[in-house]
């Protein structure tokens, strides 16, 4: 899959460095997304579950690229996801698709572009996920970064 405007893509400013931004992305997604247990990316083929409990729903990503201060990339290689408002909905429908976070330092601040390669608008999931991400990526991890204090799944 190559990226393009069909996946879920978003840039974000925030006023930390770039190597601290490669530590939320490698070691910090208990403080802005969800608990994984205090797991982290350290080299590549790491994999780490994240959960959502009490949800049964879950994903387990592997560390593809892991380039300090520059990029992070995870492929999903598990996926269950219950939607209660769409039961019907496949539960894999993650598997395969990958998180590609590009990190790019501008003087005071440091850009980070994520793009969800393969969640597209064709997936059952894909509005409850473009929300989850806003939620979580657009919002937690820039207040994670940008004041030490995110809003992470509780």
């Amino acid at each position: 899959m190559s990226p393009s405007s069909d996946h879920y893509a978003r840039v974000i400013s925030v006023a930390a460095p770039a190597p601290a931004v490669y530590r939320a992305l490698t070691s910090g997604y208990d403080d802005w997304w969800t608990t994984t247990g205090g797991r982290r990316f350290d080299q590549i083929g790491d994999r780490i579950r994240f959960t959502f409990p009490p949800l049964v729903s879950y994903w387990t990503f592997e560390a593809r690229v892991l380039t300090p201060g520059k990029r992070v990339e995870l492929e999903c290689v598990e996926a269950y996801h219950e939607m209660s408002e769409q039961p019907e909905a496949p539960t894999d429908e993650w598997l395969g698709s990958r998180l590609i976070f590009e990190i790019a330092a501008r003087g005071e601040t440091t850009d980070i572009r994520f793009t969800h390669e393969g969640l597209t608008r064709a997936l059952a999931c894909y509005g409850a996920c473009e929300q989850g991400w806003d939620r979580f990526f657009v919002d937690s991890l820039a207040a994670y970064l940008n004041t030490g204090l995110g809003k992470p799944y509780s």
